[in-house]
């Protein structure tokens, strides 16, 4: 069952489970995309057929404008929307909460959560962009060594963000659980439709989360 969420500073769907959901789990999409990309909507129908309330939302960039990439100055903002929603969502549900979503959003998750390990239990990412393609010198992993939670990156082969290798060497910095799960022949937008992106996602997170 969905509904549209509506909260201060918060516009989303929720999917929620057949039951008590066990943790909730919310997804911010990418830079090109809103709440209705194929990837979230697909994980979202997913994960609460295994028992989360999950919310795919439109970060504060998109609520301000319905397309176009977001801005580097406001960035921060988009994490406070982030952490606005973990807020509201954690008022449905006294399970886990983890944070993430689609390339930016996931990114912008992970900064949120090394800036404050209170704001999530877990992360779930899907295309972690890694550096923007052929520009392997503009790593974005400064802040990976200070993540505290457990963390599940779920990535294609083919993606130009980051090699299945360059992956490998992200997620050593990373001082907690982590688990990196390979999508084989798909770019960055995973396709969702023709592979098993979503499912062996959830695969990974209930190994390691626990769900």
């Amino acid at each position: 069952m969905t509904d549209l969420f509506e909260r201060e500073g918060v516009s989303g769907v929720l999917h929620r489970p057949a039951g008590d959901p066990v943790g909730a789990l919310l997804l911010a999409h990418g830079a090109g995309g809103n709440r209705d990309a194929k990837m979230l909507q697909r994980a979202a129908t997913e994960f609460a057929g295994h028992g989360l309330l999950v919310l795919r939302y439109d970060l504060p960039f998109r609520q301000r404008r319905p397309k176009g990439p977001p801005s580097p100055s406001t960035a921060g903002g988009d994490r406070e929307g982030i952490a606005a929603a973990a807020a509201a969502v954690r008022e449905l549900c006294s399970g886990p909460i983890i944070l993430g979503g689609h390339s930016y959003g996931g990114r912008q998750s992970t900064m949120l959560a090394a800036e404050h390990p209170e704001s999530c239990d877990g992360l779930m990412l899907f295309s972690y962009p890694l550096h923007p393609p052929g520009k392997p010198e503009k790593a974005r992993t400064a802040h990976l060594p200070d993540l505290r939670v457990p963390c599940v990156f779920v990535h294609g082969t083919r993606d130009p963000f980051g090699t299945p290798e360059e992956m490998r060497a992200a997620l050593e910095l990373v001082p907690t659980p982590t688990r990196l799960v390979l999508v084989e022949g798909t770019g960055h937008d995973l396709a969702p439709d023709k592979s098993a992106a979503a499912p062996l996602a959830v695969e990974a997170a209930a190994d390691l989360f626990g769900f």
